[in-house]
């Protein structure tokens, strides 16, 4: 039977000329296409292991004759713009697609691959999913080519800007040093005004009251129950869906949450918390394993996530790409976090808190490793001027809620950070030899946005940082702590280097317990804190790699060295200068 006469039967046909087809209508427009650019050389040489392949199926079941790729590397749009390079080639451009509801899977459109020359200054990197607006991809230009701030530049800044290298592997690191020296005094930020940072985020403002309850010593407060006893506080927490600790959490939570609401004047009243101290980076410098042993200590409380990521991410609805699309995640569901330390204070204000410590002196805690660097979204809040350095920072909303907040930074060496960043975030083709040429690849991206722009423009970049193979700028450590100290007082941070955490954990871990106010542990709790085994230690693979190689340590030390003096004289402490490792 033919496929007209079977669409006739199925409208009840049996024949005559209304049994004929209906006119074909057009199909609807296709989503927004994510058009992604890679050098011809490196698309034939693209290899997709078998274990990240699947097959797309079409809604009618049969499989599609599209190639899909499923990605499940940590951050998969940077193995495609990893592949870029500064050098003119020929490119292939192809449209890829989300597809909606498969986690991480991006469609190679075969058909539409051309071989077309692109102009350079026309193709586009993608960073981040604002899932609000429901348009899938945003896109920052290419630092290929930055367009100029107006920034003024001194006399020798200028020269050294004007011999830059174009030589793919040649950098002259002198005018780069002599570059970066003359841009590292600048006048400090201008601290948004706190009408503005409310006028951005009212919600926020509105949930999260002025004043705290001042006998706990953690930031809590009381908000009106007015929900039944018999609803599911918890359902619709979108950390839930991330994290099977907390959804575990929220079974135990939810199971005798009525015996934690306080009672007064005919109101059910409900304890809400904030962290007490923010563990707020750098990666790869030792926060995962500073936040287990601070488990470890009775006064302490947590999250059971280490990292939600909620001041620089979540509450502006981004998502890493492989996680697919999201909504924003509200201030509620990240005070949800905190329920549990919450309903431990309030057993101590009803009287029913058993054991040596006093319930009302926990504390809290979080230990977001983005926190202190991760301001990009903002690019995407301001389109108009991405040139320019953030109008807000995370600290402005941090410190304008919370005012009294303590803050911790670990740091090491920035040179050995790199390669432990690149160790643990790439995933396959690992090398010194890859790694030596991302590092060139960066710090030549980077010059040639110092070259025309402010030194905070380019640390805060977000065209470029998604850009550069590494994450060069991460170990910038002056100008990311000197945006901090715009808001809180120096007394307010504690700054560590892990470098002096390994050789002497028992003291470091003392002055973060001064530093907090808790109290000693005992004996037999020291001993197990400090016996503990390191938390998130490299993977036997990435050690069998050894060291990077002489000459990229040499680039990084030179690169590093004009910062590295920086965060030492604002610290007034040499060890910053990380001259002896």
């Amino acid at each position: 039977m033919s496929p007209n006469r079977r669409g006739a039967r199925r409208r009840g046909c049996t024949g005559g000329a209304s049994c004929a087809a209906p006119p074909r209508t057009a199909p609807p427009a296709p989503a927004p296409l994510l058009h992604c650019a890679l050098r011809a050389p490196e698309l034939s040489q693209m290899e997709i292991p078998e274990s990240r392949a699947a097959p797309a199926r079409k809604p009618g079941g049969r499989l599609s004759k599209r190639a899909t790729w499923a990605l499940k590397t940590k951050s998969p749009i940077d193995s495609l713009t990893q592949r870029l390079r500064q050098t003119p080639v020929r490119w292939f451009w192809f449209p890829l697609r989300v597809v909606t509801g498969v986690r991480g899977r991006l469609r190679l459109d075969e058909k539409r691959l051309n071989s077309t020359k692109v102009p350079s200054e026309e193709w586009r990197t993608s960073s981040y999913i604002l899932t609000w607006d429901k348009k899938g991809f945003l896109f920052t230009p290419s630092p290929y080519q930055l367009r100029p701030m107006g920034v003024q530049m001194s006399t020798t800044a200028a020269a050294a800007a004007a011999q830059v290298s174009s030589e793919k592997n040649l950098i002259d690191m002198k005018l780069l040093v002599k570059l970066i020296s003359s841009k590292l005094e600048y006048a400090p930020r201008k601290v948004p005004d706190e009408k503005d940072l409310i006028d951005t985020d009212s919600h926020l403002f509105s949930v999260i009251p002025r004043h705290f309850l001042p006998s706990i010593k953690s930031p809590c407060w009381y908000e009106k129950f007015s929900s039944e006893l018999s609803t599911d506080l918890y359902r619709r927490n979108l950390f839930t869906l991330r994290s099977k600790s907390f959804k575990n959490m929220c079974d135990h939570l939810r199971a005798n949450f009525h015996q934690h609401l306080y009672h007064r004047d005919g109101s059910q009243l409900r304890l809400r918390c904030l962290p007490y101290f923010y563990i707020i980076g750098q990666p790869k410098c030792g926060t995962t394993d500073l936040f287990h042993r601070l488990l470890l200590h009775p006064e302490v409380r947590f999250n059971t996530m280490k990292e939600p990521h909620w001041w620089t991410r979540k509450r502006f609805g981004y998502i890493r790409f492989k996680d697919g699309f999201q909504e924003i995640f509200p201030v509620e569901d990240y005070l949800d976090l905190f329920d549990l330390a919450a309903h431990n204070i309030q057993k101590g204000i009803s009287g029913n808190s058993s054991g040596e410590h006093n319930s009302l002196q926990f504390i809290t805690g979080e230990a977001s490793a983005s926190t202190m660097w991760d301001n990009q979204v903002w690019s995407y809040l301001h389109r108009g001027k991405e040139e320019a350095e953030p109008p807000f920072l995370a600290q402005d909303f941090i410190h304008t809620v919370q005012p009294s907040a303590k803050i911790i930074i670990m740091l090491r060496d920035p040179v050995e950070r790199l390669y432990s960043d690149y160790l643990y975030f790439k995933m396959a083709n690992k090398s010194v030899e890859d790694f030596h040429q991302k590092v060139i690849e960066s710090v030549q991206l980077f010059q040639s946005c110092l070259s025309e722009r402010s030194l905070r423009s380019c640390v805060y970049n977000t065209s470029l940082s998604n850009t550069m193979p590494v994450r060069l700028n991460l170990g910038i450590y002056s100008v990311f702590l000197l945006d901090w100290l715009t808001v809180f007082q120096r007394d307010q941070i504690l700054v560590l280097r892990l470098e002096d955490y390994a050789a002497n954990l028992k003291a470091t871990i003392k002055k973060v317990f001064d530093f907090l106010s808790v109290g000693p542990l005992l004996e037999q709790a020291e001993a197990a804190l400090t016996k503990r085994p390191m938390s998130n230690a490299r993977r036997a693979a990435d050690r069998n790699l050894g060291p990077m190689l002489p000459a990229t340590r040499n680039l990084l030390r030179e690169f590093h060295q004009p910062f590295n003096h920086k965060l030492a004289s604002v610290l007034d402490n040499s060890a910053f200068l990380w001259s002896n490792t």
